[in-house]
């Protein structure tokens, strides 16, 4: 199976349930970023997706990520036929979200009906913390997408996924000098909201973090998965990732004014 190729730095944007955000989308692809993600909590639809794709011109458009429980696999593929009908390569199928109590199962099922319906391992990333959906990504997709890892884990999932797979890591970022004003934002933030989360409690701890400072969102901790400071800062921290063993990094930056996203892309440029 091929590696996707998702370029080397992307950005996050962030739709509401009423809202696609296609102008956020558009103005990162203006600044070079290569692969926009649309957070999947807060989609209000697949059409929202479908919006991005045809408001912005290059960038390779992935949800990151689709929670299998909540959008059918025939309306997804339903979705990729009708975009890469229109503009063949720029969708990426980013899947997730098979809560419950048999999470690998759900997702075969499912990936099982992408299959039949045409929608091609080769477009396919799936969301991966733990070893087995590291395995599964490597098995049936082209691309994993971890969320709030260290560089270390980087290693690791590298190693798991041998290189036939490509690594994207999604890079919560902080772009504030000052450090406990940057870590208090964090927690403000992404990381206080999914860090409460089963799934990531279990993954911190594989990485090593005490209940403690797992409970406690410890600086430890947030110095761990969250890049901050000034961009070229920001900048030395994404090159750890890349040296780890990433193929791609998006950025999702936290707080900030939106200038933030320019002065990153200028320090991120050199990386690309």
């Amino acid at each position: 199976m091929a590696k996707i190729d998702l370029g080397r730095v992307g950005a996050v944007v962030y739709p509401s349930e009423g809202r696609a955000p296609v102008a956020e989308a558009a103005e990162r692809e203006a600044l070079g970023y290569a692969t926009i993600w649309i957070t999947g909590g807060q989609l209000g639809g697949l059409d929202q997706v479908a919006e991005v794709v045809r408001g912005t011109e290059r960038a390779r458009i992935a949800p990151g990520i689709l929670a299998v429980v909540r959008f059918d696999a025939d309306d997804v593929a339903a979705l990729y036929a009708e975009i890469d009908a229109e503009q063949p390569g720029r969708l990426v199928v980013g899947l997730g979200g098979a809560h419950g109590p048999r999470p690998i199962a759900t997702l075969n099922a499912y990936l099982d009906r992408l299959d039949a319906l045409g929608v091609p391992a080769e477009v396919r990333v799936l969301a991966a913390l733990g070893p087995r959906m590291l395995d599964l990504a490597r098995e049936r997709a082209a691309g994993a997408f971890p969320v709030l890892v260290t560089p270390e884990y980087v290693a690791e999932a590298r190693a798991r996924l041998g290189d036939g797979t490509a690594l994207a890591v999604e890079q919560l970022v902080v772009v504030e000098g000052d450090g406990a004003r940057a870590r208090d934002t964090a927690r403000n933030g992404s990381l206080g909201f999914l860090g409460r989360a089963p799934q990531y409690r279990a993954s911190f701890a594989r990485m090593g973090f005490a209940e403690d400072e797992i409970d406690g969102l410890a600086d430890r901790l947030v110095d761990g998965v969250v890049a901050w400071g000034e961009p070229d800062r920001v900048a030395e921290r994404v090159a750890e990732v890349f040296a780890a063993g990433a193929d791609h990094v998006a950025v999702s930056v936290v707080g900030g004014p939106e200038e933030s996203w320019r002065l990153l892309a200028e320090a991120l440029a050199p990386l690309g």
